[in-house]
């Protein structure tokens, strides 16, 4: 595949061996705004309707920081019906990675408190540098809530107690804090990070994607549903994938013990 940059104002998206590279670049700190958030928007649309693309990686190029969250003159300034809508389409934007049968990683090199940190939480994965870096939700500290699923996901991935106990204090933790209770995926030295975070993205890729993205979808939408249920639709994504190319090559190669040669159909 072909690499392509497409390059906004602070986004720029870059696509190379079904690969999706998301860059912020918006300022010292990327604190966003609703233009930038737009700008993210694009980016993901643009990812979920390419075919190539199987993983996409949300980055900074800012250094020592991934995102502050969004930009506190911008919110000062907005009348609240204003910020509603503002918040409802972040909310609608990080809905689409969730649904988006691609993976998406969250590569974290600096700073990450916040909407940046509610940015990172919507992605499937996150990877992080062992760093000198804060992480968490300090909205409290504002007088206001994280308000861009920020409770809801953190809740979901670290447990109630302990996330709740984050976002009423507002107290932030270290890369690996972040690790120990389950925020953070995947644990690097600061310098290796990125190397790692590709070496990994590259693996997907190579493998069986069709599988990945169902299993994805099995486990994003069944969450939501009540057992029995999400069995039954497990199945059916399982009926799916027995009918697949890569289903019959993955079993074929294992019983002739070569490597298999998935081509994500």
């Amino acid at each position: 595949m072909t690499a392509t940059v497409q390059t906004m104002k602070s986004v720029t998206l870059k696509k190379e061996n079904g690969i999706a590279e998301i860059h912020l670049n918006v300022n010292k700190t990327n604190a966003y705004d609703f233009d930038v958030y737009r700008e993210l928007n694009t980016a993901i649309d643009d990812i979920r309707l390419d075919n190539e693309i199987h993983v996409a990686i949300l980055m900074s190029d800012v250094p020592k920081f991934f995102s502050v969250g969004a930009n506190i003159n911008f919110l000062k300034s907005a009348e609240p019906r204003y910020k509603t809508q503002f918040c409802l389409f972040c909310n609608e934007t990080l809905d689409k990675i969730a649904r988006s049968p691609k993976i998406f990683i969250a590569m974290l090199e600096g700073h990450t408190v916040g909407g940046g940190l509610e940015m990172a939480m919507a992605c499937d994965l996150r990877f992080a540098g062992d760093g000198d870096y804060k992480i968490g939700l300090p909205e409290v500290t504002l007088g206001v809530l994280a308000g861009t699923g920020g409770t809801q996901r953190m809740a979901r991935l670290i447990g109630y107690s302990k996330a709740l106990d984050l976002c009423i204090t507002g107290d932030t933790l270290s890369p690996k804090e972040a690790k120990e209770c389950g925020l953070v995926d995947r644990l690097y030295a600061l310098d290796e990070v990125r190397e790692q975070t590709f070496a990994y993205a590259r693996k997907l890729v190579e493998g069986p994607t069709y599988a990945v993205s169902n299993i994805k979808l099995s486990i994003m939408n069944g969450k939501e549903m009540p057992l029995n249920v999400a069995v039954r639709y497990e199945g059916e994504l399982q009926n799916l994938l027995f009918r697949s190319q890569d289903a019959k090559e993955g079993l074929s190669a294992f019983l002739e013990k070569r490597q298999a040669e998935f081509q994500g159909l």
